[in-house]
């Protein structure tokens, strides 16, 4: 059974790297780390994170969505009008129930989960605030897209852990193919970056603790890695059928050509050594998108900058691609957004395609013997890249894969 072809013609992006989809790619393809010693976090064991510089809710959506709105959605909110401008649509003339909304997020809204918490604990119950539930509950981003952009079709969120942005693409991808919408508005968003959800991170041993040297702590496929560097960060893709887009004139930044998705059923926290759910999935995108292993030209790998994870993705792509492809983590750039990281990882993926560049790998100055895929690191790589893999893996083994083609 064939199934329509579906574009990616629109992309908002609020990164570490910067703010704005040009700001972002521009701060990838440097290949400087965003991380930094965090005032947020001082007193904790690991203090340093990546903030996306100059977003500033008050200025950019208004008082009340910055007295209203926890900032995970904040920073979704911002970058869904991103990616609507960026596809040249106009929300007051689309046809509301034929749009959709799909976005990953792991945590929801810590910061005011924390903070509320705080509050009742120094000042009692009477001065919790009633908006509490609407701010906090993972749900609440996209439907804050919905009131905000008047997209009243299927609405949703996913949440896959560190694959959830991913997951939201595949998900919103396969709306498009049923026929249940004409636009779907997909991606990731998080913002977790608060004093409990970093020690948790912190106590289950994931972070780097090279705090004396915040830059240079987030170092995918080195042989000195020790951890991920957590981050904030949001991005969202229009999603189109290919030939709806074709009919209105929209440029197409790229195809969403396949999707792939698997569990470990091996760990809450660790990945399979052997690769085999990441493996299920990568083959089950490829299959998907009609395509052979052979020709995958890139890949943005998940990447963590973990002992673990880094050498099992490795091998798993070795094995399944071969060693023709070039492969980045631009987490050495942005950290780990976590639920957020699919959806902008998928974002560096199109642009890729489109530019006929690979970003660096920041930090990767002595790759890990036991990686044995070609890497990309000191400066950007001009390639002519035709197909992209895009990996996700979430804690719970849950992984997520997307392929993308040059349109």
């Amino acid at each position: 059974m064939s199934h329509p072809e579906v574009a990616v013609t629109g992309l908002g992006l609020a990164t570490p790297a910067g703010l704005g989809t040009d700001a972002s790619w521009q701060g990838v393809l440097e290949g400087a780390s965003a991380a930094s010693t965090d005032p947020a976090l001082a007193g904790l064991e690991v203090d340093m994170s990546c903030r996306i510089p100059g977003f500033d809710a008050t200025a950019l959506l208004g008082r009340k969505a910055a007295r209203r709105l926890d900032r995970f959605v904040q920073l979704a909110t911002w970058t869904a009008r991103e990616a609507v401008a960026d596809a040249g649509l106009d929300p007051e003339a689309w046809d509301g129930p034929r749009v959709g909304v799909v976005i990953g997020c792991g945590m929801g809204g810590a910061h005011t989960w924390e903070e509320q918490h705080r509050r009742m604990l120094e000042h009692g119950p009477e001065r919790v605030s009633p908006l509490l539930i609407p701010m906090l509950v993972p749900n609440m981003v996209a439907g804050q897209i919905a009131i905000d952009l008047g997209a009243t079709g299927p609405n949703l969120v996913t949440a896959t852990a560190c694959a959830s942005g991913a997951t939201a693409i595949g998900t919103a991808r396969d709306l498009l193919r049923s026929g249940a919408c004409d636009i779907v508005l997909a991606g990731g968003t998080e913002a977790g970056l608060t004093p409990l959800s970093i020690t948790g991170f912190a106590q289950m041993g994931a972070l780097s603790t090279r705090t004396d040297d915040p830059a240079r702590a987030s170092r995918p496929f080195d042989v000195e890695r020790d951890g991920f560097v957590a981050a904030e960060a949001a991005g969202v893709l229009v999603l189109e059928r290919d030939d709806d887009a074709r009919a209105r004139g929209a440029r197409r930044r790229a195809r969403l050509a396949g999707y792939g998705a698997s569990a470990d059923g091996y760990h809450v926290t660790a990945p399979d050594p052997e690769g085999g759910g990441a493996e299920r999935a990568m083959r089950a995108a490829l299959a998907d998108a009609g395509l052979a292993p052979g020709d995958v030209d890139h890949v943005n790998a998940h990447g963590t900058s973990t002992p673990l994870n880094d050498v099992s993705e490795a091998r798993t792509l070795r094995r399944v691609c071969g060693e023709a492809m070039s492969v980045t983590s631009t987490k050495g750039v942005t950290g780990h957004s976590l639920g957020a990281a699919g959806a902008i990882e998928a974002g560096f993926a199109a642009l890729a395609l489109e530019h006929g560049v690979v970003p660096p790998t920041a930090n990767l100055t002595e790759q890990d013997p036991e990686i044995d895929v070609d890497v990309v690191a000191g400066s950007p790589r001009e390639q002519a890249v035709e197909v992209a893999m895009s990996n996700s893996f979430g804690f719970g083994g849950q992984n997520a894969v997307l392929v993308l083609t040059r349109a």
